[in-house]
């Protein structure tokens, strides 16, 4: 009887162990996470990418997604003004909203103006774009940003 209880023991102990291994699941969409400004696009008039410009050297753009909230901050070398911002947002299908509450002393002018920013968003597991209309509603420019955690 012990003899057949250690190898019972063993499965069932050793269940877990096959369950929880690292295997790929569907990818579920969602921004929380750490992101990196990569490039932007800039669109012609039947919608489409007519040119890409990469992020210069030394620049960097990163912004961070929690369940319901944003912060974004940007270093660019040769410019001493600072740029951050904080707020909420909402992810609806191919939308975000980004509302923010404060930012850098530059950013806070932007904001007393237009504290609410809407783009059109594609988004994959490692990268999203967030595509900024003009007041027709057609495509001028995107921010294209790259999963970095």
């Amino acid at each position: 009887m012990k003899l057949l209880l250690y190898p019972l023991a063993f499965l069932l102990l050793s269940l877990p162990v096959h369950q929880n291994q690292n295997i790929k699941t569907d990818f579920e969409k969602t921004l929380k996470g750490t992101w990196e400004l990569d490039s932007f696009y800039y669109y012609d008039t039947d919608n489409e990418v007519s040119d890409t410009i990469p992020t210069t050297e030394g620049y960097r753009q990163i912004k961070i997604f929690t369940d319901d909230r944003v912060m974004w901050t940007r270093f660019v070398p040769m410019d001493s003004v600072e740029w951050f911002g904080y707020g909420h947002y909402m992810a609806l299908d191919d939308q975000l909203i980004e509302t923010l509450e404060y930012g850098s002393a530059s950013m806070m002018k932007i904001i007393d103006t237009m504290r609410v920013f809407t783009f059109e968003l594609t988004l994959d597991e490692d990268n999203f774009s967030q595509i900024t209309l003009d007041e027709e509603g057609n495509r001028f420019s995107a921010e294209n940003y790259k999963r970095i955690e």
